[in-house]
């Protein structure tokens, strides 16, 4: 669908509350190749940025070419196990108009998807939220769990982009919420579910898995490996589950750097060494993509079958569940009542992160 086409003259106070409030939310989200062809491109987007490979531009790049060059072909296999390309943007859109119902009451609010290393971009993203004309643009990641590697590096890029647009719709930002309750609720509900079938193999030993990060990002004072264990510890006192067997783990290893750990994959190791059943619940991902329906669901899966591991379940995301949807909608909310053009808020509107995480936006 094009764009509305922008009017001669911006609409004066009295327009806009002919017309109503309009509320733009901007979802962030990683992005992934929507086809095979895309997938060089879409790695080396991911290896150039900075706040991934944190090396000076020139070197930055030759590294992306490099890495985006060797891992092109295991990774269009990867793809073509999903039938060609990567589901988030549907899925995000998905969300996206799930939002926008939960929203209805607050005026006319428009959800736009915008991803950071595949279509589409900020750039294009911040000229059709202009073009829309919004009263107010609330920025809202899909990052559950605040990294200086996704959810800073989205905001970074969404401001240069939305200057160039010229885009002067005040703005309020969000920058984690790992244990909003909405989320835990929804990711309860489906970690429930998987015990309990589980269990019907012998007493499982739950897998909280997030992607990880190199052992320095996190010596640095990024705040996300904190996060998504508060996360993990939400999700275990909301199952209410005596005796429950639960660790945090980190999947998605890359590269020769020491990352933090466990590993996903060390602890399915160990799970077979303990003949116990293995339920994976990804926890910093909210759709479904390929660290959820290639690297938990088939090798994963077929890691604990070599080594008898006695059963195997994966956790859904949460996509479009009822609580999760319903948590986004209250954190918009909450987001709307706090001054616009102020510092980065997290969902509870306090600072979560200890003394220490300089990586914090709350620290700045």
């Amino acid at each position: 669908m094009s764009p509305l086409p922008l009017p001669e003259t911006a609409p004066d106070a009295a327009s806009k509350t002919a017309r109503g409030r309009r509320i733009a939310v901007v979802l962030f989200n990683l992005g992934g190749p929507d086809r095979l062809e895309a997938v060089r491109p879409f790695l080396y987007n991911l290896f150039r940025d900075p706040a991934i490979i944190r090396l000076p531009t020139p070197l930055r790049q030759m590294v992306a070419h490099l890495i985006s060059s060797r891992r092109d072909k295991v990774a269009q296999e990867i793809y073509r196990t999903l039938g060609g390309g990567s589901p988030l943007l549907p899925n995000t859109e998905a969300q996206a108009r799930a939002l926008e119902q939960q929203l209805w009451d607050i005026g006319t609010v428009r959800a736009f998807v915008c991803m950071r290393y595949w279509h589409p971009f900020s750039d294009a993203v911040a000229h059709d939220v202009k073009d829309w004309e919004p009263d107010e643009v609330i920025l809202l990641p899909l990052y559950p769990q605040f990294s200086t590697t996704t959810t800073a590096s989205s905001l970074k890029d969404w401001h240069r982009a939305a200057k160039a647009a010229g885009l002067k719709a005040p703005s309020r930002a969000l920058c984690c919420y790992p244990d909003e309750p909405g989320f835990i609720a929804a990711t309860a509900k489906l970690v429930r579910a998987a015990v309990e079938e589980a269990s019907q193999h012998g007493k499982p030993r739950v897998l909280f898995s997030s992607h990880g990060l190199p052992e320095k990002v996190v010596k640095d004072g990024d705040p996300y490996q904190f996060q998504c264990e508060r996360t993990a510890q939400a999700v275990v006192k909301a199952l209410r589950i005596d005796g429950l067997d639960w660790v945090s783990c980190y999947q998605s290893r890359v590269g020769p750097m020491k990352w933090i750990g466990p590993s996903t994959d060390e602890e399915i190791r160990r799970a077979g060494q303990d003949k116990v059943p293995v339920v994976v619940a990804p926890i910093a991902f909210v759709s479904e993509h390929s660290e959820t329906l290639v690297e938990i669901e088939h090798e994963y899966r077929h890691l604990a079958q070599e080594l008898g591991v006695p059963y195997f379940v994966r956790v859904p995301t949460v996509g479009v569940e009822a609580a999760f949807i319903q948590g986004l909608a209250g954190l918009v909310r909450q987001t709307l009542t706090r001054a616009s053009g102020g510092p980065v808020l997290c969902g509870t509107g306090l600072r979560l992160c200890p003394a220490g995480k300089a990586g914090c936006p709350q620290a700045v």
